[in-house]
């Protein structure tokens, strides 16, 4: 008896503590994607950051990872949110560019189109959006399933792309900005009627506000030492004109698309994240959610202004301002230490090409446009029969297979011709077609990249790439990104808060390593087309 009933008392301990030992987590994730922001940012500017801002805290409190690389080309906006929240490449994702040709529709396809849904808070095309051209799970749709759909997931950014794939398809809202009436929306994917708390902050037209003050710099210009001299010639006159101070009382109640070029595009996404937290309670309990947050401004100031500009250093300065008032809400509203945050880039920049030439270093604008209305003169001349090239964004060419089939041309012979008559323009590095991608003479890096990119329904015939600081320009102003080279793909990764050690590492990491990591963090399945590894460093 006396056997029985000990029996049962270490039966009853045992129950009673394993009932006590739940799985820790923290109360709320946020990913904050900075839009163009290269890694030498975080050291460029260090010394000018605030003791307070957000990269000094997450750099010294957190866990840094110094050489995170993006694994695929071409490396744009809707590739790079998508494969920060997958742990997936756009090989796998579908999501292969903001645009790609689509070889069943023939035509031109937005990474986040989708006709069958409408806008939701304004009467514009512009909220006809989803995710469903994603063709995996993010980590945010995995958290959802491992919580019963209990966990909250709210995607933001001024641009639709960055607000919807990375808060996946099963996402309480996703949120963009619509410039042409300068509110906030959303599209019926997610609901049919704005709650009433974006209705109000919407009607604080704050976007207005920002208009009176205008665009000046946050210190002295000629403490900018870091920048080049305002006002160069290579520099885009977005804003009507191309130096400091920015008048921007003329654009209220006229052009609320103009913010997105300032700063002040990134205070509008961060008072608005601040609202969605609060609103939406996100972080009020014990049940983990997500709130994705992109910033769009540094890409419309560094595409306009290049990243050696005053705008740019004053926009990363501003930013790190920015970031460090938002840790603060973060700290009072869900907890010092009960949340976790991950920030990095969905991609880097290239310097202006005449920045690279004024200084003795190689550089060029390629005017891919008219190399195609070239390429398609000299094929109807060929030929007679135009236009046998119909896409040419990716850094790709992509052929009017319905018309060669109709014609009873060879596909292969046509290519070819395209790539024996590029192969002569001292601006490309190599040009080739994507079915031969694993038989031509390339670096293992560059090949996996550009095999990482390729998903064939979504992606051209013919890949071409340019030397080095050559750009794929539209303009004789401004700067882009979208290759294999570091200034491109190499971006910051920065931890910070619940879970997360004090530290660095100096080993090669990748974009798609961050899902798997926050899967390890929260124990929970990663996305299911994940490639990435954990970062074992970075976790306590």
């Amino acid at each position: 008896m006396r056997l029985v009933s000990i029996l049962a008392l270490v039966l009853f301990c045992t129950f009673t503590v394993e009932a006590q030992q739940t799985i820790k987590r923290p109360k709320l994730i946020v990913g904050i994607v900075v839009d163009q922001m290269r890694w030498d940012y975080l050291y460029r500017f260090y010394d000018r950051y605030d003791a307070n801002g957000g990269f000094k805290r997450m750099l010294n409190q957190g866990f840094t990872c110094e050489n995170t690389l993006i694994p695929y080309t071409p490396t744009y906006t809707g590739c790079g949110h998508s494969s920060i929240y997958t742990g997936s490449v756009p090989a796998i994702n579908g999501i292969t560019g903001n645009y790609w040709w689509d070889r069943d529709q023939m035509r031109s396809v937005y990474c986040t189109e989708d006709k069958t849904v409408n806008t939701v808070g304004s009467t514009t095309s512009a909220g006809k959006q989803s995710p469903r051209n994603m063709l995996t799970t993010t980590i945010c749709d995995e958290l959802r399933i491992a919580t019963n759909f209990k966990s909250k997931v709210v995607g933001i950014s001024i641009k639709d792309r960055g607000g919807i794939l990375p808060a996946g398809h099963s996402a309480n809202a996703a949120y963009w900005y619509d410039g042409g009436v300068g509110k906030w929306i959303t599209s019926t994917y997610y609901m049919n009627e704005l709650p009433k708390w974006v209705n109000d902050f919407n009607a604080q037209k704050l976007v207005d506000k920002y208009y009176e003050k205008g665009w000046n710099t946050l210190y002295p210009i000629n403490t900018y030492t870091q920048s080049t001299a305002d006002e160069k010639s290579h520099e885009a006159k977005t804003l009507g004109g191309n130096k400091f101070p920015y008048d921007m009382k003329g654009y209220i109640g006229k052009d609320y698309g103009k913010i997105s070029t300032t700063p002040m595009g990134n205070t509008l996404t961060a008072e608005f994240a601040k609202a969605t937290l609060v609103a939406e309670q996100l972080g009020a309990d014990d049940i983990t959610d997500f709130l994705a947050v992109s910033f769009s401004s540094p890409d419309y100031i560094g595409h306009t202004f290049g990243p050696n500009s005053v705008e740019s250093e004053d926009g990363f300065l501003r930013l790190d301002k920015e970031l460090g008032s938002f840790l603060d809400f973060l700290d009072a509203k869900v907890g010092e230490g009960q949340y976790t945050v991950f920030l990095s880039a969905d991609h880097g920049v290239a310097h202006t090409p005449e920045y690279m030439t004024e200084n003795k270093m190689p550089g060029g604008r390629v005017f891919m446009s008219d190399i195609t209305k070239q390429l398609n003169a000299a094929l109807n001349e060929k030929y007679n029969i135009t236009p046998l090239v119909v896409y040419d964004d990716n850094y790709q060419f992509g052929l009017n297979h319905p018309k060669i089939d109709s014609a009873k041309l060879d596909a292969e012979d046509i290519i070819d011709w395209i790539v024996a008559r590029m192969s002569k323009d001292s601006n490309f590095a190599r040009i080739f077609s994507l079915e031969e991608l694993n038989e031509v003479p390339l670096p293992v890096t560059v090949r996996n990249m550009l095999n990482n990119g390729y998903y064939k329904r979504r992606s051209g015939d013919i890949q071409f790439l340019l030397k080095p600081n050559y750009i794929d320009a539209w303009s004789n102003t401004g700067t882009t990104h979208g290759l294999w080279n570091p200034y491109d793909t190499h971006i910051p990764l920065l931890w910070y808060g619940w879970g997360i050690k004090q530290g660095k590492t100096n080993r090669e990491t990748y974009m798609t390593d961050i899902a798997p990591t926050i899967a390890a963090l929260l124990r929970i399945q990663m996305p299911n087309g994940n490639v990435g590894q954990v970062i074992t460093e970075v976790l306590k």
